[in-house]
Order: structure tokens, then sequence, then C-alpha cells
């Protein structure tokens, strides 16, 4: 619950932030979903927890309404956006530059060429199927570079719609498992060397469980390119996210302008720095950082993977119990129509980029 503090002069207000206690209730449901879906999508890894958990939590309200009262949006909140935050900054210690470095000048053309792809499509085709604002922004964020962890960060970084969080995992999880099934017969019948396999794999499937499921499957050598790949695509997250926080921030300069007086414009404050850089962004590039240093031990990182998938897991279970069905009807088949093309093009643009650039 927000309330309001008022000014002595009774116009300015404030809001207050829940006492701490006011989100155990609605904290403590989160976990407890949280704790079931973690295990699950270790079970299906195809799946991951991340989905498992908003599924868990829309399906939890639907059954108990009461799960979505008054007295548990406090900790619901907090979830959803203090959890979220906070699993990208642990997500990041997963990354090694030395592995990145290691990947070659090769591979950027098509990794980078591939961004563009995803990108530009979904803008596009976006616009041609009517799919627009954040259900638009996360599909495509998601195609481009990491699948769940970036819809996350995205998230984080516009403030995104529940429904439009609901809608990109619901189309990332099902290219996911279409291309994990469809990639090895695929490589095998064109012919592909482990390592063009595993630029392919990384390049043009979301997650990393479905890249390393896809890129194992095929071989060895090709699981282990497949993942510096994909560790790799994860660092567009800093310049992406850096852009969607200016391009929302801009906008609401816009707004603000267009609704205010002359005078009122005129004296509008600058922008706040922590709201052009996000401090989960900073978290992630120290994070990373730290990992590349040899800070972060070897040893501690299957723990790390695992508290990252089960905070970014909590925030979508809290996403999940905040939603109406009604908001989840509305978009029809588009979403996984534009999900679709993006996906389709992805992959033959990376093909056709490798025999491009010669590494096919």
């Amino acid at each position: 619950m927000h309330v309001e503090v008022r000014s002595p002069a009774g116009t300015a207000t404030r809001p207050v932030a829940p006492h701490f206690i006011e989100r155990v209730p609605g904290l403590l449901v989160v976990l407890a979903l949280a704790a079931a879906a973690v295990p699950l999508g270790r079970l299906v890894p195809v799946i991951g927890g991340p989905v498992f958990g908003i599924v868990l939590g829309v399906l939890a309200g639907v059954l108990v309404p009461a799960l979505r009262g008054g007295w548990s949006r406090p900790g619901y909140d907090f979830a959803s956006k203090t959890l979220l935050q906070l699993s990208i900054v642990v997500l990041g210690t997963g990354l090694s530059l030395q592995q990145v470095l290691r990947v070659g000048g090769d591979s950027l053309p098509v990794m980078l060429g591939t961004l563009v792809v995803a990108l530009g499509g979904a803008w596009l085709f976006g616009r041609l199927l009517g799919v627009r604002g954040d259900t638009q922004t996360l599909i495509g964020v998601g195609t481009a570079i990491c699948g769940a962890s970036a819809i996350a960060a995205a998230t984080a970084a516009i403030g995104a719609k529940r429904s439009s969080v609901a809608y990109a995992l619901a189309t990332i999880f099902t290219f996911n498992v279409v291309a994990v099934l469809a990639f090895p017969p695929l490589g095998h019948l064109l012919g592909l060397d482990a390592e063009a396999f595993g630029l392919w794999a990384g390049t043009a499937i979301n997650d990393t469980s479905s890249v390393v499921a896809a890129g194992y499957t095929y071989s060895q050598q090709a699981g282990d390119q497949a993942l510096v790949v994909k560790l790799t695509r994860s660092l567009m997250l800093i310049p992406i996210v850096l852009g969607l926080v200016i391009l929302k921030s801009r906008r609401e300069a816009r707004a603000h302008a267009a609704s205010a007086t002359p005078e009122r414009a005129a004296s509008a404050p600058n922008m706040p720095w922590r709201r052009m850089v996000p401090l989960f962004l900073v978290g992630f590039v120290v994070a990373a950082g730290l990992r590349s240093a040899g800070v972060v031990p070897e040893a501690w990182q299957e723990t790390l993977s695992l508290v990252g998938t089960f905070l970014i897991t909590s925030a979508l279970v809290a996403i999940g119990l905040s939603m109406r069905p009604s908001e989840l009807r509305k978009a029809g088949w588009r979403p996984l129509a534009l999900g679709a093309l993006l996906w389709v093009s992805v992959a033959l643009s990376s093909l056709g980029l490798q025999l491009a650039t010669g590494t096919l």
C-alpha cells in the first residue's frame, strides 16, 4: 500500500514506500511458487524456471482469487521490480569477458547482423501486424539477445505491462522448443560443421538452456561454441537497455512539455543520471567485470546461476499473480506471428551472414 505525505503547504505530495512488514505476505506467496517453479525448470530445461514461474503465478491467481487481494500487492510489486533488477545483476556473474574475446572477430559480424535483423524486424513486422508498444519491444529484444533474461532486463528498464511480459515469454518459449527439436537435424541436413552450427545456434536460439540443448545435441564442440557465442550475445543487453531507457525518457519529456505551461516546461528538471543509466545495469557490468578479473571463483558459478534463476523466476511469478485473464485475451495470435517471423528471419540471416563472411 502506498500513502501520500503532504507538504506543509498542502500542495506537493510524495509516495511513501510500503513498510517491509507489508511486503512479507505477498513475498512469501511469490517465493513459495518460485520454489516449485525452479525445480520444474531444471527437470524440463527447454521450458525453464521463468516460464514455469509466470504460468504458476497466473494459474494460482485464477484458481485462488484471494491471492490477488490488496494484502498481497506490496510483496508482488517488490518482487516484480526489485527482485527482477537484482536478478540481472546476479546473472552478470556468468559472463566472462575472456570467453567473449576468444569468440574471435569472425563471429561478430554474424552476431551484430542478426541483432539488427531482429530489432529491425520487430519494428517492421510489428507495424504490419499491429503489435506495438511493450509487446513489440519485448519480443524484439528477447529474440535479438537472450530470451527471458533480455525480456527481464527490458521490463526492468521500461516498466512493461504484465500482459506484454506474458506474451513475450510465451512467444520465446514456443520457438525455443521448436529450435531445440529442429536445429540439430537441419544442421546435419545442411552439412554444417561444429563451429558453423555453434554460431548458428548461438545467434538464432534465444534462451541459454535451449542453446545448450541444441548445441550439445549436435556435438561437444558445437555446444562449446554455441555457449560462448550466446554469452557474447548477452553483452548486447548493455547498449540495448540504455537505448530503451533513453527513448522512454525522451517520450516522457515530450509528453511533459506538451502538457505543461511554457513556464513549467522551461523549469522542468533535467533527467537524473540514475534514470538514464539504471543501477541494475551498472551492477550487471560490475558483476561481469568481477567474474572476468577472477574475483568470482569458477566454483561459485553453479550456485550463482541458480540464485539468478530463482530471482528472475520469483519476479515472473509476481507478474503472473498480478495479471488478469482478460489481459491475455486481447492481443490474440498476432504476438505469436511476430515471434515466428522474427525467429525465421534471424535463423536465415545467421546462415546468410556466415556464408557472406566465409565462416560457413
